[in-house]
């Protein structure tokens, strides 16, 4: 049989391709296999299901605000290890991780940008960074970018995602519920607009405090929005939690949000409502 190991007249060999990681994502909702360029051009919304994948601070920026608008500030706010605090690795480890991972000082990011050239003060909250979780920093940051809309007469937006106060700092991080809310109160008190966008999740702390304190709460599509998370609740009355429970849809059908928009028409809806409540009080909206 040498003539079958013969390569036959006209045909080589080839290699082989391997295809390169990274490319191909699969939907959590439907399990669609989507090209991940393809996925960026749809502003990370599943074309087949229009589930919204997970996007971190510089996306939105990126999405949401005009191009090279943003100038971001107190940047370099870190959080310490003032409890000496220790589970499974010591909190110094944990942020000292996660800066390295995103790059970023804390779970927030917060600055002055323009939407449809309107001034605004913008934060951004970063999912990556300690599952999101509110700490001293991010409860200060919060407070600061008020302030700094309170001052400029300007509006505030703020993007949330978190999964609650960070445990690590103790009842100091239960106390930024407090500060960003009266912060808040006073800005409103002076006729102030403040846009609160949640995304998945936005829970606990941060949910009970700034992220449902704005005059429009907007939702993402799917986004989960609570306080306890949904097996807690069922593990504590010991009833069955009915369907889609806490996510965004049941929540705008019980009145905690004011509307749900998808991110590929977020900047849009943004620009609707902030040329209507500019036109509306003049030049800002704070008189």
């Amino acid at each position: 049989m040498v003539w079958f190991k013969r390569e036959k007249p006209g045909l080589t060999s080839q290699k082989k391709k391997e295809m390169p990681n990274g490319l191909w994502l699969k939907c959590e909702e439907c399990q669609e296999v989507i090209y991940k360029k393809q996925l960026s051009q749809n502003c990370y919304v599943c074309s087949k299901c229009s589930f919204h994948f997970r996007i971190q601070s510089q996306d939105y920026i990126d999405l949401l605000l005009d191009p090279g608008s943003f100038k971001e500030i107190e940047k370099t706010l870190q959080s310490k290890d003032f409890l000496n605090f220790k589970d499974t690795k010591r909190y110094t480890e944990r942020l000292k991780s996660a800066m390295s991972q995103t790059g970023l000082k804390e779970a927030i990011r917060i600055g002055y940008g323009e939407i449809g050239k309107m001034p605004i003060v913008f934060g951004v909250m970063d999912f990556s960074f300690i599952g999101g979780s509110m700490g001293c920093v991010v409860g200060e940051k919060v407070a600061r970018a008020v302030d700094r809309a309170y001052e400029s007469k300007i509006p505030l937006i703020i993007i949330s995602a978190s999964g609650g106060a960070r445990m690590m700092e103790s009842i100091l991080s239960l106390m930024q519920m407090a500060k960003t809310a009266s912060r808040l109160a006073r800005f409103s008190d002076r006729g102030g607009l403040y846009i609160s966008i949640l995304t998945n999740p936005t829970t606990a702390g941060v949910v009970a405090s700034y992220a449902m304190l704005g005059d429009i709460n907007i939702a993402e599509p799917g986004a989960l929005i609570g306080f306890a998370g949904p097996r807690v609740i069922k593990q504590t009355i010991g009833q069955d939690l009915p369907d889609g429970f806490q996510r965004a849809q049941f929540q705008l059908e019980h009145g905690f949000v004011d509307m749900i928009v998808n991110r590929k028409e977020m900047k849009e809806t943004l620009v609707k409502i902030l040329t209507f409540f500019v036109n509306q009080g003049g030049s800002h909206i704070i008189q």
